[in-house]
């Protein structure tokens, strides 16, 4: 493995690491800051998909595929947008921390310095909507990610 794929998965090592020690401070389903996400809500899913396509497809892509070679930092030292279906690691995140890192950002939960071309979408979406970009996600899915994704949940909230 070259150096920059080394570099690049240190640096999402220190983001997923950073996420976690701010898990208890994201909003939670039983905290009730954060409406339900529902992959089996056509409504829901639908709505979060035509939010998805005006404001995170130009980034992530129209099919959740991210950017090229998005685990290997560009020139400015960011990493590309990854990937939001099952090839990225979007699912390694439970429900309450992919709300919180969409609605702030990644800054709150990355270690101190960290830069990412990540906005927060606080002000530009409302709860709901991004509730909803997470459900269309969570959609795509294949059910034994889904069902690890539950799993994850689960032991969230406790």
């Amino acid at each position: 493995m070259n150096r920059n794929r080394w570099l690049a998965l240190g640096a999402l090592l220190l983001v997923v690491a950073g996420a976690a020690v701010w898990q208890f401070a994201a909003p939670s389903p039983a905290s009730g800051a954060m409406p339900p996400i529902d992959p089996g809500d056509t409504e829901q899913v639908a709505l979060g998909r035509d939010v998805y396509a005006a404001q995170c497809a130009v980034c992530h892509g129209a099919r959740l595929e991210g950017q090229p070679d998005w685990q290997v930092r560009l020139p400015n030292g960011r990493l590309p947008a990854p990937p939001h279906d099952a090839s990225g690691h979007t699912w390694h995140h439970p429900d309450s921390q992919l709300f919180a890192i969409t609605k702030y950002g990644i800054g709150p939960f990355a270690p101190q310095g960290y830069q990412s071309d990540m906005p927060a979408f606080e002000g530009v979406l409302s709860d709901a909507e991004i509730a909803a970009v997470l459900a269309f996600i969570k959609s795509t899915w294949p059910r034994e990610i889904r069902q690890r994704h539950d799993s994850l949940n689960r032991n969230a909230i406790k």
